[in-house]
């Protein structure tokens, strides 16, 4: 029997989010500063606590006590957060239709803030097909930690062996493959695809 449930990371593979869309504006004609302010400031790691759940009032104090001449950037990482997602991915934007069309339960599994995914639910339509998601922010655990899987598969009552995860990011696929789900790692639509025609998720 092929995979019943499908579920979703929402940044990378459905939402272009890169919080170099922003910074390019603010860092015009300098791509290298740029880089460097976001290997160095705001770095992902950085940003992964707020997916963990800690505030942003807490996370940019932080740094503007370390950084106090970028005090106005490192605000901009929230204030203009929303300026980070250029849109959809359309491609797997289809997929998805294609799956929500003939009825697949569709869910979604994301490492993001909670304070900032309420942009996610007003600017995507789609986001309505999902029958649930997982928010890292909300449950304060980010992956590819394997309790927030298995958060997933209880609340919503998912047979590991009956679910596909996709995922930009490999260890976070390979995370759900090791509880026993098809962890699927995301790198095009056309390949996401051809991926899901595979498992005997979609037809060729």
């Amino acid at each position: 029997m092929p995979p019943r449930n499908v579920v979703f990371d929402l940044g990378g593979v459905l939402i272009d989010w890169d919080p170099r869309h922003l910074y390019r504006k603010l860092f015009p004609g300098d791509a290298p500063g740029m880089e460097r302010f976001l290997a160095e400031v705001c770095t992902g790691e950085w940003n992964l606590a707020q997916d963990a759940g800690r505030s942003w009032a807490e996370a940019t104090a932080l740094l503007k006590a370390q950084h106090p001449e970028k005090a106005a950037l490192i605000d901009a990482y929230h204030l203009r957060w929303p300026e980070m997602i250029a849109g959809p991915i359309e491609g797997t934007v289809a997929v998805l239709a294609e799956l929500h069309a003939q009825g697949t339960p569709l869910y979604g599994l994301t490492n993001w803030s909670a304070e900032t995914y309420p942009v996610a639910l007003e600017r995507f339509d789609f986001m309505a097909w999902f029958r649930g998601v997982v928010v890292s922010g909300t449950e304060r655990i980010v992956k590819p930690d394997p309790r927030i899987y298995r958060l997933l598969l209880e609340r919503f009552g998912l047979a590991a062996a009956e679910t596909v995860f996709i995922d930009d990011k490999p260890r976070n696929a390979a995370a759900a493959s090791a509880l026993g789900m098809h962890g699927v790692h995301f790198t095009t639509p056309e390949a996401l695809r051809l991926e899901l025609v595979g498992l005997g998720v979609l037809a060729g």
